[in-house]
C-alpha cells in the first residue's frame, strides 16, 4: 500500500517531460519516493530530538537530506 497517490506522481513525470505514463512506471517512482522521503524523515527525527524538540522542522528535513547526500 503505498501512501503518495498516484495521479500527483503522474503530474511529475509529465512535468519532467513525458507525453504518457504507465502506471506501473507511476507506482515505480511512488516506491522510490517514498522509501526515499522515509529515510530523510528518520534522520530528520533524530535531528529534531538531539536539539531537544519533538516538533521536526524544514532545516531537519534539509539537514537530513545533505547527510544521507542523496
Amino acid at each position: 500500500m503505498t501512501i503518495i497517490p498516484f495521479a500527483p506522481i503522474e503530474r511529475v513525470i509529465r512535468n519532467a517531460g513525458a507525453q504518457r505514463v504507465s502506471e506501473s512506471a507511476g507506482m515505480a517512482l511512488t516506491d522510490i519516493l517514498e522509501e526515499y522521503g522515509l529515510e530523510i524523515a528518520r534522520e530528520a527525527i533524530k535531528l529534531a530530538e538531539h536539539a531537544g524538540r519533538k516538533t521536526v522542522k524544514a532545516e531537519d528535513i534539509k539537514l537530513a537530506k545533505n547527510m544521507l547526500g542523496k
